[in-house]
């Protein structure tokens, strides 16, 4: 899943690109594992694999039946779930997270990371969002929200003691003290926080103390971490995770976000997994640059298995990259009805609707293509680029007809229109992102829309402006999604694929 080649000495950042924010980690031997949010998305909770930290694979969705994630139609986009823990103690993974759309803060546990995951252990005396766990040496479990608060909890049946306690609230002035994690290092307990908002003021700040519930006295240093106010390629940096390697080494995972384009900057993919190495000074950690390239850890690195360019949908279940909006019902979407061809039956008439049949996956480059082989004989639907439902460019077949269609904000165009003969058809979209932009205006990409001849040949019926399928101008915590939806009737897709174009330089 890595964004680039590797060079020489360097490693390409982020290590886990595209829409996978809030990570957090842990090591368990030689190996690691890795948790995101997932927002308004089903299944939830992507878990991936690495033996280096460089390379992930991903190894399955800790949320991956209704019983776990309930996500109501009504589930407004960047609702849902909000920024696991994932942890590992007394030889069970643990992972806490808050779903704001139902239930609130609730807890699972697994002994294998691949699944199955528990049924939810609810936390209805956990307050906040953002929670984490950690263990002290006579075994008492501590839970610290944003906030930041703290309560001592029984994880196996979500039982509280004693009210929640304000700890710390992170460096005075700075807005959203979010994102707690609680570590035992050395002879300090040490607290580290996000903090200064998930946009560009985002940083990463750390106190210490003797007992795990403080009191905590701030680093100097503070933020430890931030690209606030810099023009570096990697921004909004922060939402850290720190974990130690086999050799005694120490790095952080963290979210933050590619801007292109000119003036404000617009990014497109979400927010994305980056590694930072970690040193220490006094017993306060120091993290290191976080850069588009950077040195190599020092161990061997283990490449994962690139994940194919293409999927036939042969297998009676989707692949775990695969994710739908707030559910994926049984009678809307099968594999398995019509073997080697992915079957969606409507119920939203359009990616405008939140009930929208749809099945994507997470657009992880800049710059790429997607395609996918539609047969519309018993509907329409078609291949759409999503952000949320109020910003989305879609291409669709119906009745005869291909048309491109453009949702920015309270506007819904159909940009164009090409009759085509009856049959399958193959639906094609490209991103391309600006280069180095001529003046502050430019956007970050420019998307093409179209469909393929007969004879192979492309036929473009739009070319849009990306800036409108971003977070800049949409809002929100999610990143780009494309994939295939059904608006009306039965619309069946033989395969769909989905590869990386060359990146601009400079």
């Amino acid at each position: 899943m890595s964004s680039a080649p590797e060079t020489g000495n360097t490693v390409p950042n982020p290590v886990i690109p595209g829409f996978h924010p809030d990570p957090s980690v842990c090591r368990v031997g030689e190996d690691y594992y890795l948790a995101c949010s997932s927002f308004e998305y089903f299944p939830g909770v992507p878990l991936f694999h690495s033996r280096d930290l460089v390379h992930w694979t991903l190894i399955g969705n800790a949320l991956d039946r209704p019983s776990q994630l309930r996500l109501l139609p009504g589930t407004a986009s960047s609702k849902g779930i909000y920024a696991p823990t994932l942890r590992h103690h007394d030889g069970r993974f643990w992972l806490i997270t808050t779903n704001v759309s139902d239930g609130g803060n609730l807890l699972f546990h697994t002994e294998d990371p691949a699944g199955p995951w528990s049924e939810p252990v609810p936390l209805p005396g956990v307050k906040g969002i953002d929670p984490d766990l950690a263990w002290d040496e006579d075994g008492t479990c501590w839970c610290t929200t944003a906030g930041v608060e703290q309560v001592r909890i029984d994880p196996y049946t979500g039982e509280t003691f004693g009210p929640p306690h304000r700890i710390w609230s992170g460096t005075p002035g700075a807005k959203a003290p979010e994102a707690p994690h609680l570590y035992r290092i050395g002879a300090y307990w040490y607290l580290l926080i996000a903090e200064g908002g998930t946009e560009r003021c985002h940083g990463v700040s750390i106190a210490r103390g003797r007992t795990p519930d403080g009191p905590f006295e701030p680093c100097p240093a503070n933020p430890v971490l931030t690209h606030r106010g810099t023009d570096l390629p990697v921004q909004n940096t922060g939402h850290g995770d720190l974990v130690q390697g086999p050799d005694g080494s120490w790095w952080m995972v963290l979210l933050g976000v590619r801007p292109l384009g000119g003036t404000p900057g617009w990014h497109v993919l979400g927010r994305e997994t980056f590694l930072a190495p970690v040193s220490w000074v006094d017993d306060w950690p120091v993290v290191g640059e976080v850069a588009p390239a950077m040195p190599a850890p020092p161990w061997p690195l283990v490449p994962a298995a690139p994940a194919p360019v293409r999927d036939d949908f042969d297998l009676p279940e989707l692949a775990p990259h695969w994710i739908s909006l707030r559910d994926r019902p049984a009678g809307s979407c099968t594999t398995g009805g019509d073997p080697g061809r992915l079957t969606l039956r409507a119920r939203g008439a359009s990616p405008d609707a939140t009930d929208v049949t749809f099945v994507g996956r997470r657009q992880q480059h800049l710059s790429c293509r997607a395609r996918t082989l539609v047969d519309p004989s018993e509907g329409t639907g078609g291949l759409t680029v999503r952000l949320d439902e109020s910003h989305h460019y879609d291409i669709e077949v119906a009745s005869g007809e291909v048309r491109a269609i453009a949702r920015i904000g309270p506007l819904r165009t159909v940009v164009a229109t090409r009759p085509l003969p009856a049959g399958p058809q193959v639906l094609r979209v490209e991103t391309a992102a600006t280069p180095v932009p001529a003046d502050a205006r430019s956007g970050p990409d420019t998307l093409v829309l179209g469909v393929e001849e007969t004879d192979g040949t492309f036929a473009e019926l739009a070319r849009l402006d990306g800036r409108y399928l971003s977070t800049e101008v949409a809002g929100g915590f999610t990143g780009r999604v494309i994939g295939m939806y059904a608006a009306t009737g039965t619309v069946r897709f033989d395969w769909f694929d989905y590869e990386p174009l060359d990146e601009p330089v400079g």
